[in-house]
């Protein structure tokens, strides 16, 4: 089946879908994009990735396509007319085009470019890799100084994607100064004698939205949760470690760098804070 995606107040077929070459999307990378998860039809921590994608264009001086409630509109129609039940949506916002290549912004009065689209993908919430465990390398982090802004500027993280496959593995954890910042798109953790470690926020690593809402449910379990900065090292000793990310919500993780952590399957801490995750996700979907 053909899917209908949204253009600039449009909704079409995918197959009639078109935005300007000389958008600044394509040419500069100009844009920010968020995905939000489906679940049983509804949308999962939508307030949060507003939320984001307002602070992501304030810090680029872009302007907001529209307003909150009619980006909630515009997901939800979607869902409908493509009959999601379990999957995602996309959305990104570009600077638009003014109908010419020009490193400088163009007019402020340039219509920004608003376009969303959803994938179908049943068993989200039962992913069968969760319960196996994912297998992941560490790769140099050479990405520009501001990624918690989340912009389309994703072609290091598709290569660390792709050098993860090519060794066999699942993804890749970023180092940068000795130190772990974040998987190619998702939030890293590890567990040593029953403290979770993640790095703080900051310019170097996403302000993830599942990283938040798990870090609050961590400690409503009552478990402890350090901050900091952690090697890779400390990381293949750790008893267990895991990922977190909107598409994947906490995904544990089983070796680093060939390395296998505690006995090799998903541990019970990423085990239960998936559970939880999920099943108070559910409840507050919208």
């Amino acid at each position: 089946m053909t899917r209908t995606v949204y253009v600039n107040g449009d909704y079409l077929p995918e197959t009639e879908a078109t935005v300007s070459i000389f958008d600044r999307g394509f040419l500069m990378a100009d844009g920010v994009y968020e995905v939000t998860s489906v679940l049983g039809g509804k949308l999962i921590d939508f307030e949060g990735h507003v939320l984001r994608l307002q602070r992501s264009l304030e810090a680029l001086d872009m302007a907001e396509p529209c307003s909150r409630d009619a980006l909630l509109e515009i997901h939800r129609r979607l869902v409908e007319l493509n009959g999601i039940d379990e999957g995602l949506v996309y959305l990104q916002v570009t600077r638009g085009s003014d109908g010419d290549r020009d490193f400088a912004f163009p007019a402020e009065d340039t219509p920004p470019t608003l376009v969303l689209f959803t994938q179908n993908k049943p068993g989200l919430a039962d992913n069968p890799a969760a319960r196996k465990g994912a297998r992941i390398i560490s790769i140099e982090d050479i990405r520009w100084g501001r990624r918690d802004i989340k912009t389309v500027q994703l072609l290091y993280p598709s290569m660390g994607k792709m050098m993860a496959k090519k060794a066999g593995c699942d993804d890749a954890w970023m180092v940068e100064d000795g130190h772990v910042t974040e998987g190619t798109s998702n939030n890293a953790y590890f567990v040593k004698d029953g403290v979770i470690v993640t790095r703080p926020l900051s310019t170097e690593i996403l302000h993830g939205i599942t990283r938040k809402a798990v870090l609050r449910l961590a400690s409503e379990a009552q478990l402890k949760v350090e901050e900091r900065l952690f090697t890779i090292d400390e990381a293949k000793a750790a008893d267990e470690a895991f990922t977190t990310s909107a598409s994947a919500f906490v995904m544990p993780v089983v070796e680093i760098d060939g390395v296998s952590l505690g006995d090799g399957t998903p541990g019970p801490i990423a085990r239960r804070l998936r559970e939880i995750y999920l099943e108070e996700s559910v409840k507050t979907a919208i």
